[in-house]
């Protein structure tokens, strides 16, 4: 199951404006706003959604090169598994296995680099020892 999507942009508010607009009638809202100093990656993102944030879009990387996908897991052992597997596939580490408390207190999550350079995130939402 997917779990967001995110991509990068050249002008934040200008996106901002034209997603908020444009995905209203969808019932699509702002969620919520990480500025540059709370982003790991730099730059400021923003996350759309109806009840959770599932579109996210961001102005730290060059448009193209930081689309983003990432896959819901149901555990943590996912996630890790996940990123053994991409590796072996043949993909790029970029974040192994770990909490990122930047973006919640519970977002657990491994990112790959796929054979074309997107990144491919794998993140467990839930709570565990």
């Amino acid at each position: 199951m997917l779990d967001h999507v995110g991509l990068a942009v050249s002008d934040i508010q200008r996106s901002r404006a034209f997603y908020e607009r444009a995905l209203s009638p969808l019932g699509y809202r702002v969620m919520g706003v990480i500025p540059p100093d709370r982003n790991a990656s730099g730059g400021a993102a923003v996350m759309f959604g109806i009840d959770d944030p599932d579109f996210v879009i961001a102005d730290n990387e060059r448009p193209g090169e930081g689309n983003h996908i990432a896959f819901r897991a149901d555990n943590r052992a996912q996630v890790a598994a996940f990123h053994a597997a991409a590796l072996a596939a043949g993909g790029h580490d970029n974040g192994p296995p770990g909490l990122r408390p930047h973006y919640h207190p519970q977002h657990y999550a491994a990112f790959m680099r796929d054979p074309d350079g997107f990144n491919v995130e794998a993140v467990c939402h839930r709570a565990e020892g």
